[in-house]
Formats: structure tokens, C-alpha cells, sequence
């Protein structure tokens, strides 16, 4: 008589691999990871790229037609269609830009083109990041201790809250 070999009689319970001690690892390594890692904000400012247009303007109208030009001499600005010189703001003695002469000249026009929002910037050379984004920030922002400024709007005056906050990049490549 023959007789099954001992093996197969015997059949040994299959192990649980125990993943407890893995899940916690990976759990304190996700903790740590999160822990040091550098969160860091990022800002957004807005600017609209050049529209062309093949329309003529209104005749009632002369557009504003404002540019910044950015140059290592200092700040031009131009206005009108086609682009007359105005105003030329040039850099303080520490060398930096005079960015409060460009809002309080910008303060000025608007008084005159209390609807106009549009600015067109164009950075010539060697113009850093820092100096472009404080040019922008002195073109669009009406601080409170400046000058209040209304327009009409319907049978109401409706204070301006920004000067020329609609931002075109003419050439970035400069």
C-alpha cells in the first residue's frame, strides 16, 4: 500500500507579512518631508498683452495713448497717437529710480484723463525685475494721503481707487 507523502498532509498556515511598522515609517517620512519643505508664496501681477486694432478710434475722443519707457538714464513718458515725448523723470542721486516724481506726475494726468487706465511699460536694457515690478506699483496704486480724484458716474461722484492700473508690456525684449 502506498502512502501520501508527509508534505502535502501537513499544509503550514501562509505568514501575514505585518506592514504596520512600514506604514509608520512612511508616515513619519511624509511628516518630515512635509516639515521641511519651503512653502512659499507666489504672486501674480496682472498685466494684458498689446491689443491691435485696425478700428479708428472715436472722433470725440483723443485716446491717452500713456507709455513709460524704462532705460537705464531714467523714465520717458510719452502720450498720444502717434507718440509724443511729455516728461522725462530721471534717476535720483543714489542712482535709483524717482519713483514718487513718476506718481506724482502720473497723479497730475489723471486729473485730466480721470477715465483712462491704461499705461503702456517698456523696459529698455538692462532693467531688473525689482525696479520694473516698483515702477508698476507706482503706476497702478493711489495711495490714501494722495489727492482724492472723482468721476462722475450717473447722478453719483465715485472716488478713483487706482491710477493706471491696466498694465500693457509694449516690449519686453528691449
Amino acid at each position: 500500500m502506498l502512502r501520501a507523502p508527509s508534505r502535502r498532509k501537513r499544509r503550514e498556515p501562509v505568514k501575514k507579512l505585518n506592514l504596520i511598522p512600514i506604514l509608520d515609517a512612511v508616515f513619519i517620512f511624509i511628516f518630515f518631508l512635509l516639515m521641511s519643505a519651503n512653502f512659499i508664496k507666489i504672486f501674480e501681477i496682472q498685466s494684458d498683452v498689446p491689443i491691435v486694432s485696425t478700428g479708428t478710434p472715436p472722433k470725440n475722443q483723443k485716446p491717452l495713448a500713456l507709455k513709460a519707457i524704462i532705460s537705464q538714464k531714467g523714465i520717458s513718458l510719452y502720450r498720444g497717437v502717434p507718440s509724443r515725448f511729455f516728461r522725462s523723470i530721471s534717476k535720483t542721486s543714489s542712482g535709483e529710480f524717482d519713483y514718487e516724481s513718476l506718481h506724482l506726475e502720473l497723479i497730475k494726468l489723471k486729473k485730466r484723463n480721470k477715465k483712462e487706465r491704461e499705461i503702456i511699460l517698456e523696459p529698455k536694457g538692462n532693467i531688473s525685475y525689482e525696479e520694473i515690478v516698483k515702477v508698476m506699483d507706482a503706476v497702478r496704486n493711489l495711495r490714501r494721503t494722495d489727492e482724492a480724484i472723482y468721476i462722475k458716474e450717473g447722478q453719483m461722484d465715485v472716488r478713483v481707487k487706482a491710477l493706471f492700473d491696466k498694465i500693457v508690456f509694449g516690449n519686453i525684449q528691449g
